[in-house]
């Protein structure tokens, strides 16, 4: 998918606000919930209470709600106050959720919903797992006193009940989802460690030997200058070719690092097209290795990934995308393989030509041999990118491969050297 600021999450569920904008979506969750206090208000509103009902009505529906956000509030952003608070918060909302429904009406009984949902929000699952029936038990021994609600009761009671337990569960999964960021990051974090640590190794493996030979032939032929200024000559000219395979290895390796993989851009396209809510469906072929690619060719595929991907991100306005990887026969007898990017976008332009991206993805696959087609998708709507890379035809058995061609030289070399 991403790290948790790209994710496509309105509520931020499991990381705390990161400007008021959050804050304020948080509270938006939490206040549109009080839509369910509309039997209390709407009994306060119609006058049917006394002046003592009302007065007691609405100063406790507004210290119920106050200290509701505030308990539930503190606990969303990541700023939840001592156990003994929040303790003695859910506390008062219990009695004055009993007090209320006790005095004014079976109305009132919704108020015990909000607070086995406080219960499960603020509360350890230790406590909370008691506190919830308790309260739903409360909820049914004040309800029976109203001969009115008996028969509809558990339409209080199920929904208390099964509210905060509920809101138990939703609370572990955020407690999961933070784990699993945290330990998200820290796996990148070892990725990005152990990526260090090879590249050093890598670097003290090419340029170790070679420089300690460097210093070895540089003091040797400062000691043979005054004297043996021949000798001293063939020491720099070694000097001079082992610098220069020393450099050929560092490019080598440099490029290998530079050089994409089709691995790593499926990866990256995955990230992309989910934050952009784009729907993607990926061949399987795309998932395993590839016998008789080349590096260049792997090369030339990842680029033509990142580069459609970026288009469907910026470009084409699509909803769904796909990828396809297939091999195909020319009548030359090549075998190709071909990268398919498919989108349901805005299709191709009118104009019919490049723009740098794709012209320069072209510069890139005419070097590897290969080519690239653009145009409409198959299906009629959106645009479609096709790539493709020639693959190697397979040895005959009992072939040699220039490998075992270059391991029987290096061994005749080194025999000779021997």
């Amino acid at each position: 998918m991403t790290e948790p600021g790209t994710e496509r999450n309105p509520v931020m569920i499991g990381s705390p606000p990161r400007n008021r904008r959050q804050a304020m979506t948080k509270s938006l969750w939490i206040v549109i919930w009080f839509l369910y206090l509309s039997g209390p208000v709407g009994q306060l509103l119609d006058g049917e209470l006394s002046a003592r009902g009302e007065a007691l009505g609405w100063t406790g529906l507004s210290a119920f709600i106050a200290v509701y956000f505030a308990a539930v509030f503190r606990h969303m952003v990541h700023a939840p106050l001592r156990g003994t608070v929040v303790r003695a918060m859910v506390g008062f909302l219990a009695l004055l959720a009993g007090l209320l429904s006790w005095t004014l009406g079976p109305n009132w009984l919704v108020l015990f919903t909000f607070v086995c949902v406080a219960c499960a929000v603020t509360l350890p699952f230790r406590l909370s797992r008691w506190a919830i029936p308790a309260l739903t038990a409360a909820l049914v021994a004040i309800g029976l006193r109203y001969e009115d609600t008996r028969v509809y009761l558990f339409a209080y009671a199920l929904p208390c009940l099964l509210s905060g337990f509920a809101m138990v569960g939703v609370q572990h999964l955020i407690r999961t989802t933070a784990q699993l960021r945290e330990a998200r990051e820290e796996v990148a974090r070892l990725a990005a460690n152990d990526e260090r640590l090879r590249l050093a190794r890598d670097l003290h493996d090419l340029l170790g030997h070679s420089l300690s030979l460097i210093t070895l032939k540089s003091e040797l032929a400062g000691r043979m200058l005054p004297d043996k200024p021949a000798d001293a000559a063939q020491q720099v000219a070694d000097i001079e070719r082992v610098s220069r395979q020393a450099l050929v290895d560092v490019r080598e390796a440099v490029t290998g690092y530079r050089r994409p993989r089709l691995a790593v851009e499926l990866a990256g396209a995955r990230a992309a097209l989910r934050t952009a809510g784009v729907t993607l469906t990926v061949d399987p072929a795309l998932e395993g290795a590839r016998r008789g690619l080349a590096a260049d060719e792997e090369g030339a595929l990842a680029w033509a990934l990142r580069e459609a991907v970026t288009n469907v991100v910026r470009h084409s306005g699509a909803r769904h995308c796909e990828l396809l990887l297939t091999e195909e026969w020319e009548a030359d007898e090549r075998r190709w393989l071909c990268l398919a990017v498919l989108d349901d976008g805005a299709g191709p332009p009118r104009t019919q030509h490049d723009g740098n991206g794709l012209s320069g993805l072209r510069e890139r696959l005419a070097l590897a041999d290969g080519r690239l087609e653009t145009g409409p998708a198959p299906r009629g709507r959106g645009f479609a990118l096709r790539a493709y890379v020639p693959m190697a035809a397979p040895a005959p058995s009992g072939t040699p491969t220039p490998a075992d061609e270059g391991v029987r030289g290096t061994g005749g070399a080194v025999g000779g050297e021997l």
